[in-house]
Parts: structure tokens; sequence; C-alpha cells
């Protein structure tokens, strides 16, 4: 039967007119809201959010029927000016640290007597980036002069308004096309500032451009992916900036890896990978707007300047939209007191202790190489240098850093890949104090050292010797060291020092990295520790020394306490007050725990718990059970244990462990197995390079001129150092690592005899009391000498994690090097031009 009435429709229709109705009011009140407006007037939240839908996804580009540029900006911007900085929040992530990279770089550039400074916005919209800088400069006072130059009417007239608010009287707004911006036509005191108006056009061909301008800060904040010829723009940036200027970019982007992972200019390629389906739909979705994301705009940038820092990140707030922030400077540095191609030449000595250190006695470096009249040794970054130059490439980006501690290394190589980002040791395990009683370094010593986690580089730089080389093949490791140096150089105060090295952790991090520690960093470093700020932020865990590969091994070691109930007696033990009451908590209460042979051999004697937690590798574990092989313990008259591998670890660790508990105070003075029992250093017991004398010394201007951080195999370090330069070589545990019998430890020693001056010293731990190495020592020019061995439950240091400690000096120099050997740094260059 029919229905009558309203039932026609049926309730499912009712719903859907009804839902039409009000779709269409609610689209009525929107576009109402957008008409209603105008340009110059601040609207409210949700209507701004209405105006920026209407503007970027509904009304179409007028502008485009003229073929102008600068009519498609204002038919975009021109209803949406007044609602922009409301709507941009959200979507224009990156600003604000853009912003603080930048300021950090300028303030750690500063000349007290600068009284001139000047920054230039290109595509600087409304205003915002100039206003938000205030939060890091005082920009009235900081600058001369400020520059916004932007095409859209609009926004400029916003920016206009903003600027008379705030009373900001050296902020001038420019409307004018980025490619004819020139400084000098606004800066008064330059030559063109005083010659009479003339067309534009003719200035613009009768004057040439300069090759560096008088722009102390560039910025371009989400407007170089607007601008159509951007080739132009980026190259009139040249011509405006200053020679020691900064320019910082923060836009969108989007890239396939195969397009960057060959290139090594480009400070670091951290999250620069963006995936085929957010390429594709985040390039289609900003083309609706004329916002170009093809990777060509980024590429054109890194290639017409150097870079400083990059970062590659996403708004996760909006879709993972992929941004970066870059920061660039000069594609050729310049330097007041060198050359270019002298700039090369003075890191490369720094590499490699090279004699000609300064550039006055330098000379032509590279005839003297084509002439033969010496062997020329290279460093890996001059070799790099040279190949970039002669493909027109700018340089790395270490050579454009504040500091040159750290040595270019190519971070795409496998060898420094197979770390997975990620370092083994949190804190070093060698006992710096030992290390200062033997060596007793002076100002004249040349150190050549493995980094670890730098703590030991570090005590040997408050010695104060000429030059510390820190080798790491692990780049995170030498991340660690850099970022111990940036906290001293940015004079860091100690209260934040001790929170981030001391405590391990430090609730403000981030910030500090970005404003205060970013300019003392290489690329590839800041980015590493911008992508791990939970290590120093992380509110539930321990922090920074709950970190890195050995934090295993720690980890097993609260697993153990928390199964047998000894948290309450590890409290204790760092708790006690004297020698006396620790070696009764030790000997009834957590030895009988750890020391369990059930612990021994389901864990500890683990070969892969021994790699993974420890860092022990198979060779060195073969020397630990040959010596238990022919130990007592297995050979005397009455043997006492197997000659097997659980065997020979349990009785390692007692010999270890046990000296430790009995004559050291860990509560007191011993760092080592304070941070690892508490997770933190503590303000009585903690490294030499945590105190405040020690901050003091290595904080004052130029403490640190002497590093030098080089990323690779030790063996290819000391083969590029000048002969009979270095003094001292420590080498840790490492050379346990080779297999007995090859070449390859003896190939490490000669070299390290020709690295040496005669009389220098190499120090090293062993995990055998007398290792096999020893001998090639002394048949490679070197007299070996014994310091320390754990006979007899000695404790031979605070960590006493080895068995034995060596110095080996040298007596004799071995015959010339090989023909081969010389030719080590490379093929001859004939001319080197920037």
């Amino acid at each position: 039967m029919a229905s009558h009435g309203l039932n026609i429709l049926g309730l499912g229709s009712i719903q859907t007119l009804v839902a039409g109705v009000a779709a269409a009011a609610i689209s009525t009140l929107c576009v109402s809201s957008v008409f209603n407006v105008k340009s110059d007037q601040n609207p409210g939240v949700i209507r701004s959010f209405f105006i920026f839908f209407y503007s970027c996804f509904i009304k179409p580009h007028q502008g485009d029927s003229k073929g102008n540029q600068q009519d498609a900006l204002e038919s975009f911007y021109k209803k949406q000016a007044g609602a922009y900085d409301a709507t941009r929040r959200l979507l224009l992530r990156g600003r604000e640290d853009m912003l603080a990279l930048v300021a950090a770089q300028l303030q750690s550039k500063t000349e007290t007597n600068k009284n001139k400074r000047v920054w230039v916005d290109i595509g600087g919209g409304t205003g915002f980036n100039i206003e938000a800088m205030a939060e890091f400069v005082d920009v009235p006072n900081y600058f001369t002069s400020v520059y916004l130059v932007d095409f859209s009417p609009s926004l400029c007239e916003v920016a206009k308004k903003r600027f008379e608010r705030l009373g900001w009287k050296n902020v001038r707004v420019v409307c004018e096309d980025a490619r004819k911006f020139r400084l000098e036509d606004y800066e008064s005191g330059s030559a063109s500032a005083s010659a009479p108006p003339r067309s534009p056009a003719l200035s613009y061909f009768s004057k040439p451009r300069p090759d560096y301008g008088g722009a102390d800060l560039i910025t371009m904040s989400y407007s170089l992916s607007m601008i159509p010829d951007y080739y132009s723009v980026i190259d009139s940036v040249i011509s405006l900036l200053s020679p020691q200027g900064i320019l910082g970019v923060v836009d969108f982007y989007v890239q396939n890896k195969v397009d960057f992972a060959f290139r090594n200019y480009t400070g670091g390629l951290v999250d620069r990978h963006v995936n085929f389906l957010s390429r594709a739909f985040w390039r289609s979705w900003f083309d609706f707007d004329r916002v170009g994301l093809e990777p060509s705009r980024r590429d054109y940038l890194e290639y017409k300047f150097g870079t400083v820092l990059n970062v590659n990140t996403r708004n996760q707030s909006l879709g993972a939209i992929p941004y970066y922030i870059w920061l660039g400077c000069h594609k050729k540095p310049f330097s007041s007191s060198s050359l270019p191609h002298e700039i090369v030449e003075r890191i490369d000595a720094l590499a490699t202790e090279s004699p000609y250190l300064h550039p006055a006695n330098q000379g032509d470096a590279l005839t003297r190489a084509i002439e033969k009249s010496a062997p020329e040794i290279r460093s890996k970054a001059f070799i790099t240098a040279v190949q970039n130059l002669s493909s027109n490439l700018p340089l790395p980006s270490f050579f454009y850093q504040n500091h040159h501690w750290r040595i270019y290394y190519d971070d795409q190589l496998k060898k420094h890949t197979q770390f997975n980002d990620e370092y083994i040791y949190a804190f070093t395990w060698e006992d710096t104090r030992v290390d200062e009683r033997l060596l007793k370094l002076g100002p004249d010593d040349k150190v050549l050292a493995i980094t670890s986690a730098g703590d030991n580089i570090l005590s040997y730089l408050t010695q104060s010797p000429a030059r510390v080389h820190a080798v790491d093949l692990n780049p995170t490791q030498n991340h660690l060291l850099e970022l111990k140096a940036a906290a001293y150089t940015a004079g860091l105060p100690y209260d934040d020092f001790w929170k981030i090295f001391g405590d391990g952790k430090h609730s403000q991090f981030r910030d500090i990295l970005v404003h205060k520690l970013s300019p003392h960093l290489s690329g590839r470093a800041f980015q590493y520790w911008l992508k791990n700020v939970q290590v120093f932020q992380n509110s539930n865990g321990y922090g920074l020394y709950d970190t890195g590969g050995s934090r295993h091994a720690i980890r097993v070691f609260r697993w153990i306490a928390r199964i047998f109930g000894l948290q309450t007696a590890v409290k204790q033990l760092l708790e006690a007050k004297t020698l006396n009451e620790q070696r009764e908590i030790w000997r009834k209460k957590i030895r009988p725990a750890l020391l369990s042979k059930l612990v021994c051999n389901l864990v500890v004697a683990q070969e892969s718990f021994l790699w993974a937690a420890l860092g022990v590798p198979k060779n060195q574990l073969a020397m630990i059970e040959a010596d238990h092989a022919q130990s007592d313990l297995v050979k005397g008259r009455k043997p006492v244990a197997k000659n097997t591998r659980s065997h020979a670890i349990w009785h390692y660790m007692v010999n270890t462990l046990d000296p430790v508990a009995e004559e050291t105070h860990i509560a007191e003075d011993n760092p080592y197995y304070y941070v690892t029992l508490a997770g933190k250093f503590s303000r009585k017991c903690h490294p030499d390079y945590l105190s405040p004398n020690a901050h003091a010394k290595l904080s004052r201007p130029n403490a640190l001129d002497g590093l030098r951080i080089h990323t690779d195999e030790l063996e290819e370090v000391i083969a590029r150092i000048t002969p009979g330069t270095l003094t001292v070589a420590v080498v840790m545990d490492s050379m346990d690592w080779f297999d007995p019998g090859a070449r390859a430890a003896a190939q490490q020693i000669t070299k390290l005899n020709r690295a040496l001056a005669m009389g220098g010293r190499v120090l090293l731990r062993s995990s055998a009391l007398a290792p096999w190495y020893i001998k090639e020592f002394e048949a490679h020019g070197f007299t070996a000498k014994r310091h320390g061995a754990r006979i007899d439950g000695a404790c031979i240091d605070r960590v006493n994690m080895y068995a034995s400690c060596w110095i080996c000096t040298k007596t004799e120099n071995l015959p010339p090097p090989t023909p081969e050997m010389d030719r080590i740094g490379g093929a001859d260059i004939t001319n080197l031009t920037l």
C-alpha cells in the first residue's frame, strides 16, 4: 500500500535531504565568511581556516590568465593575507628551528667590533619570521637593517602593519621580484646609493653582480618551493651574501635516495629519503597550489653553496609532510688570512701532522708534490676536496664548519654503516688516572688514541699536549666526543654540562642542541643528536648511560639484581662510607649471585653476549681461554678448574671484579663501576673531564684547537700521519683483535714505528698476560715493558678489565718504506682552484 504525506520519501531519504541542506548551508556560510573579509583584516581562527581551505582548494588562480607571477601570487594570497599567520603555524613547521639555528651561527661568528649587521628575508610574506626571530636575538638592536623581500602586495601590506605595530624602525618591506633585489640600492654608504636614480632595467643590465655582498644573514622560509624561476633567485643570493654570511632555508621536499646517495657534500643523509607513495602523493597534492616539490630546487641550492647543517624531518601533525632545514655559506671558503686553496692545505696539514701548518711556510705544496723532492702524505679529506673541485662541486660540509676537529669521512662505506648508527660505549673503560701517571704528557706531545666514548681523549686534553688525534671506526662514537667538545666550546654552564654528561639526562637537551651546540658540531653529528634527543630527554629511563651496545651488559646485571633481590644491596654498596663496609656488602650479598656458576654458564660465557654486550671479539676470547688453559688453575698440582670456556670466563670475571670490590672504593673513587650500577655519575665520583676544573679549562677559548677526530681504521690514520711526528699512541686493547700469525699486526706496528718519533711510546692493554704480538713490537724497533699484570689477585687499575698493561717504546727506525706506501697519498695534482 502506498504511503502518504512525509512517508513518501522514506526515513533514509529524509536524512539525506537534511544532510544536503545542512552542507549547503555550511558551504554558503563558508563562502560568505570568505567574501565578507577584507585582505588586511585578522579574522578569527575558525574563519581563518575556512578562508585557507577556500583559497587553496576551491578558488581558481585568476592571475594565470595574465601569465604574471605577481598576479598569480596576488590571486592566491589577497583574500587570505589577513589569515595567513593563523593558518600556517600548523602547516609550515620548522621555521622557528631554522631561525634558532641561523641565530646560533651568527652569534658564534659575531665580531665584537662589528657595527653593521644586515638580514634579508626573501619571500618573507607577512613578516612572521622577522618577529619570531625576537625569541633568539634582539632584532631592533642586533641587526642594523632587515629587508623583507616579497612579490605579493597583500602580504607586504600585512608585514608593514606588523612592524609599525612593533615599532621596529630597522625593518624595511620591499615588494619586489627577488631576482632584481640589490642590497646596494638600499644601504646607505654604498657606491650606488649616492648615484642618481636610473631605470631599474638599465641598472640591472649595466651593473654586474658581485661575487659576494653585505648580507650577514639571508633566509628563505617556504618560499623557494613557490618560485618558478628558482635558478636565478638562488644565483642572485650569491651576490647578496657576505663572505662570512649564513643562508638559511626551510621548505617542503620529496626525494629518492638514488638522487643523493653518492654525494659527499650534503652534510649528512639522515631521513632524507622519501618513499615512493609519499613522493607521488605530496608532489601531486602541492601541485594544486603551484608549490614545486621537485628535488632539483634543493639540489641546485646545495650545488651553488657550501652546506653547513641540514635536517630532514616530517610534519607529523599533517600526514608526515616531508620538510628540510638547510644552512649554507659561500661555496668558496673565505678567510681573512688565507687564500682559499691554502684553507684546504691547512685542513690537510691538521689531519696529517704536516710540517706545513702555516700558510707562510707552505709555499706551493702542490709543486713540491710534482717535483717529488719529498713524498707527500695526503689526508683523505684533501684527496676528496681535490676530486670535488675538479668536478666543480662544493667541498664536503666538514670544510665549512666553524671548527675543523672532525676530519672528513665517507659515511656511506660499509665499514661505517655496519654499526647501524649506534655507539657501543657510552663511557670509556680506561682508567685515565693510570694513563696520566704512565704517560706524563707535556706541551710537545702529539697523541693518537682510540676515541671510545671520548672520556680519555678529553682527559689527555686537560694535560695540554700539542695535539690529540682521536680515532674510531664507528662514526657515532665520534659523534659522542663531538657533543662533549661542542658543550665545552659553546660555554655551556657547568650545571647544564653536568646534567647532560653527569646525570645523562637533561629535559631541555633539544633546545640546548639547537640554540647553543649546533654551531660547534659537524653536520652529521648534529643530525645524529637531533634524531636521538630522546637519549637525554627520556623521562622514564636512565638516559645516556643506558644506551649503546654495552647497555646489554648493564641491563643483564640489573636483571640479575632483580631476580636475586639485590637492589637494596646495590644501593648500600653505592652509599658505603668505607672500603670495609663495601667489602662486607660485596662478599655477603652481591658476589654469591653475580659470580655464580649458573649466571656464568647461562649468560656471560656465551660468545654472542660477550660480543654484543661487552665488545669482546673471538680472538680476544681465544686469548682469555689460552691463558686459562696454561694457568695453575688448570695445570697446577691440584687443579681447581676445567679447561672449558665457561670456567675460563668465570675465573676472568673473578680476577676482574674481586680486586675492584676489595681494593677500590666505588662510591668515592671508581666512576667506571659507579655509573654501571647507578646509571649515572655522582658529584663525588666521576671521570676527570666532568670535574669543575676540567670544565673551566676546556671551556676557555681555543682550548680544543689541538683536537682532531678521525673516523677510520687506526691503521689508515697512522699511515697518513707525517713520519716521526707522533710521540704517544694509545691503542687500548685493539691489538687483541688481530689474528695471531697474520701479517696485519706486523703491518700496523710498522706504521706505528714510522709515525712515531724516536722515543715515542705505544700504550696498550690486553686480555692476555703476555700477548703474542709483543714479540712483533720487539721485532719492529720497539722495546716492551709490562707496567701492570693481574697476578695473584692484583688490581692494576680502577677498571681492572684487562690482564696486563704495556708500554712499547720506539728505539730504532725501520728501513725506509716502499714506493707503494709512499703513493698512499694519491695521484699527482697539478692545479687546485676553488
